[in-house]
C-alpha cells in the first residue's frame, strides 16, 4: 500500500527519477518552456520550483555563494546555475511564488500519452501583456449601467453644438405610413 506517499515515482528508481527531473529542470531554465507529458511536467513542478526560490533568497555574498551550491548540487549543470542566477532570478524577484505554469496539449499519437507544456510564468510575452491589463480595476458590467449610459451620452450630445448638417437632420420629421 502507499498511503501517504505523494511522491509520483514515474516508473523509474529513485537515482533514474532525480537525473530525469534535474534534465527536465535544465531544459526549462535554458529554453524557458519544455514540452513532456503531463506527469512528468507535475513532478517537474514540485522539483523546479523550490530551486527557483532559492535563488531570491541570496542577500549576502556568502548567503549568494551558498545558494549558488545548492542548486548546482540539483542541477549539475554550470551553464543553468549561471542562466538560474543572472536571467530568471531577477526577473522572478518579486513574485510571491508560483513560477511555472502547466498548459495541457492533448494526447500523444503514439501511446496516447498526456502531453504538457510547461514554463516560466514571467518569460512568456502572450501572457505578460495581459498582466498590464489585469492590473487595472475589474469593470462592473450590469445592466442599469446601460441606461446610464445612454442617458450621458444623450446630455452629451444635447450640450453639444449643432451644426447645419445635424440641425437639418432634427427638424425632419420621421415618416410613418398610414
Amino acid at each position: 500500500m502507499r498511503h501517504g506517499d505523494k511522491i509520483n515515482n514515474l516508473g523509474r528508481k529513485k537515482a533514474h527519477r532525480e537525473a530525469l527531473l534535474s534534465n527536465l529542470a535544465i531544459a526549462l531554465i535554458t529554453h524557458k518552456r519544455i514540452v513532456t507529458t503531463l506527469a512528468k511536467a507535475k513532478a517537474l513542478r514540485t522539483y523546479v520550483e523550490p530551486l527557483l526560490t532559492k535563488t531570491k533568497k541570496a542577500d549576502t555574498k556568502e548567503a549568494i555563494s551558498h545558494q549558488h551550491r545548492i542548486i548546482f548540487s540539483h542541477l549539475q549543470d554550470k551553464a543553468a546555475t549561471k542562466e538560474l542566477f543572472t536571467v530568471v532570478g531577477p526577473k522572478i524577484a518579486s513574485r510571491p511564488g508560483g513560477y511555472t505554469r502547466i498548459i495541457k496539449l492533448g494526447i500523444r499519437p503514439g501511446d496516447n500519452a498526456e502531453k504538457a507544456m510547461i514554463e516560466l510564468v514571467d518569460f512568456n510575452e502572450i501572457y505578460g501583456k495581459g498582466i498590464a491589463k489585469a492590473a487595472e480595476p475589474a469593470k462592473k458590467t450590469r445592466r442599469a449601467g446601460a441606461a446610464k449610459k445612454k442617458a450621458e451620452t444623450a446630455a452629451a450630445t444635447e450640450a453639444a453644438p449643432v451644426t447645419e448638417a445635424s440641425a437639418e437632420v432634427a427638424t425632419e420629421e420621421p415618416k410613418t405610413e398610414e
